[in-house]
């Protein structure tokens, strides 16, 4: 079930809609603006659609552009069953349908990376094309600049979490991070569509498993943003932008 209202909080000029579908126990709240081929935009952890504050405007003048927040963030709800990202891609799965799209562009930024990567996979005809920012396939390859704290404060949170349904799910969006994802780099040969990796020159993902990741993509571009981090998107939307449109710019004439 879908609900919309006529409104954007980016670019209310080329609103098409906000909205929320009813999947697996959740209210999935998503925006849409622009018009043209979709684009799908999937944040990180413990993030919002909002994230993308800097590209919806942008983005939405040449592409119909569907921000999601994911599941237990943003307005969207935690609903029932497993968190892991099988099950966010299949929220993926439902927003599109919700909306009549068969299939999209996808740009996913750090777990959202992780959902697109698990998508692509799992539901290979829905995606068009693939913009993967800061992802990794396993909690290794998130870098122990994350990895180390977020553990930490994983295994902290479970003395408190039978008190708090608060630590409850802020430990569960650690677990994303600390216990997930499980992908195979070998797995990723079987991607068959245009594929950009693009990453901070500071991302906290060690660039050996950036690399690995583009290196097991067939086709696969590689684009590293200078003077940024692994919120490269946030801190120099100029150049990122300008890679990510480049590069859509290509794909959308792949096949013909």
């Amino acid at each position: 079930m879908t609900r919309t209202a006529t409104s954007c909080r980016f670019t209310s000029q080329r609103a098409e809609s906000v909205g929320f579908v009813d999947a697996g126990g959740a209210r999935l709240h998503y925006e849409v603006c622009g018009a043209g081929e979709p684009l799908v935009l999937l944040h990180g952890n413990s993030e919002s659609l909002g994230y993308f504050g800097a590209q919806m405007p942008v983005f939405s003048e040449r592409y119909r552009v569907v921000a999601l927040d994911t599941r237990a963030h943003g307005e969207s709800t935690r609903g029932d069953g497993v968190l892991d990202f099988a099950r966010l891609s299949d929220d993926v799965v439902a927003v599109l349908d919700a909306l009549g799209i068969d299939s999209a562009h996808i740009l996913g930024y750090s777990d959202g990376g992780n959902t697109a990567l698990t998508l692509a996979l799992r539901e290979p005809e829905r995606v068009r094309s693939l913009i993967i920012n800061g992802a990794n396939l396993d909690p290794h390859g998130l870098g122990a600049k994350f990895r180390v704290p977020a553990t930490l404060a994983w295994i902290a949170g479970g003395v408190v979490a039978p008190l708090s349904a608060r630590v409850r799910r802020q430990r569960e969006l650690l677990e994303l991070m600390v216990r997930h994802p499980h992908i195979a780099a070998s797995d990723l040969g079987s991607i068959a569509v245009p594929t950009l990796v693009i990453v901070g020159e500071g991302d906290a993902i060690p660039r050996s498993h950036t690399e690995l990741i583009a290196r097991s993509i067939p086709g696969a571009e590689l684009t590293i943003v200078p003077d940024a981090g692994h919120a490269c998107a946030e801190e120099r939307p100029a150049a990122f932008n300008a890679a990510v449109l480049g590069f859509l710019a290509c794909a959308d004439t792949f096949g013909q």
